[in-house]
């Protein structure tokens, strides 16, 4: 686990993108996505945020229209979302190395052994263009399960940055208190949290539940939250069917709460209205030690003699490998965690 005791003291800068993609087009999306990055960095940004499923777009199909009406979308999708590893991840890692940042983008990810399920990955690309990792949603939103599978405990991480601990997390899974909790008790300083843009005309509203969750992330963990939502373009109603769905996609209910929090759930800069930008916030990881003394959830002011909680590392794999006595036996595809599931019997791991 990262040592947070190696940061602190220096200032630096954070922001967080308010932006649209260019819907449905991976390679002009990462085109804009670099220059995001760039623009950031001239102003000083060290640590660059963006939407959930920012490449190559949100599948707002799923939520207006029918179902039976999501295949060729689907197949449209699939064709513009990204591989990890990949072409448009080394474009978006040279850019890091370039602007010398670590960035967190959201993208729609293919899995490499199948044609049926795309995931909903943040991926978090480190100051040198190392991909440091990639968290896949763990439970799809909803109507969002037509398009993208589940992830798994492998991704719920904390990667070391040169200015702090960072996590990420995709949408709703910012209400789960148990991976919210993961990421602190790994000892999260930095969070960025990815949104899409909801305007659907409903009594939801998600720009109030953002900023709920969103302060009682930041002051909960005592961290810094970038919260990053995606901004909504009129090339969205592309995907609308009918009238309705039309009247529903289009609606008042602007979901926009781009904006940084504060260790004691403040916002710092923002929240951005009904427009494109980025906003900014110095921050120092100084400011999270006060308020760790009042309530250090991972620490003095927990009973983890009461509580108890884990997380299960294990990739989830569609097949599991056996020799003949039994054992995992060697693979092409070598996976974390087969040794010691040595002599499962074959099968989809829990839940599956």
């Amino acid at each position: 686990m990262p040592d947070v005791n190696q940061y602190g003291g220096e200032s630096f800068r954070v922001a967080a993108v308010q932006a649209s993609p260019e819907y449905m087009d991976r390679e002009a999306t990462v085109e804009k996505t670099c220059r995001l990055v760039r623009e950031a960095a001239d102003e000083g940004a060290t640590l660059v945020g963006f939407p959930e499923t920012f490449v190559p777009g949100y599948p707002y199909w799923n939520w207006v229209n029918a179902p039976i009406d999501g295949y060729d979308w689907y197949e449209r999708y699939r064709r513009e979302a990204v591989d990890v590893p990949g072409p448009a991840v080394d474009q978006l890692a040279s850019v890091a190395d370039e602007t010398d940042t670590t960035i967190v983008v959201g993208v729609t990810e293919r899995d490499p052994s199948t044609v049926g399920t795309l995931y909903n990955t943040n991926l978090v690309i480190g100051h040198g263009g190392d991909l440091l990792g990639k968290h896949r949603k763990l439970v799809p939103t909803h109507a969002e399960k037509l398009t993208w599978g589940r992830g798994d405990g492998s991704s719920v991480r904390v990667y070391e940055t040169p200015h702090g601990n960072l996590g990420t997390l995709a949408c709703g899974e910012n209400t789960n208190p148990l991976a919210r909790y993961a990421l602190m008790a790994q000892g999260e300083q930095l969070h960025v949290a990815s949104y899409p843009a909801f305007h659907f005309d409903q009594e939801y509203d998600i720009a109030r539940a953002t900023r709920i969750r969103s302060l009682a992330h930041a002051f909960e963990g005592k961290l810094f939250n970038v919260v990053s939502t995606e901004y909504f373009d009129d090339s969205f109603f592309e995907v609308c069917e009918t009238d309705r769905a039309r009247e529903l996609l289009g609606g008042d209910n602007q979901g926009y709460f781009t904006a940084v929090v504060g260790p004691q759930g403040e916002i710092r800069a923002g929240p951005l209205g009904d427009e494109e930008g980025i906003v900014y916030a110095d921050v120092s990881l100084d400011e999270t030690v006060e308020p760790k003394l009042m309530h250090d959830v991972v620490g003095q002011y927990n009973r983890f003699d009461v509580f108890e909680f884990g997380i299960d590392r294990d990739e989830l794999h569609p097949y599991t490998e056996r020799g003949r006595r039994g054992k995992t036996g060697d693979s092409d595809r070598e996976r974390p965690g087969d040794a010691d599931r040595a002599g499962e019997t074959p099968r989809h791991r829990r839940g599956e």
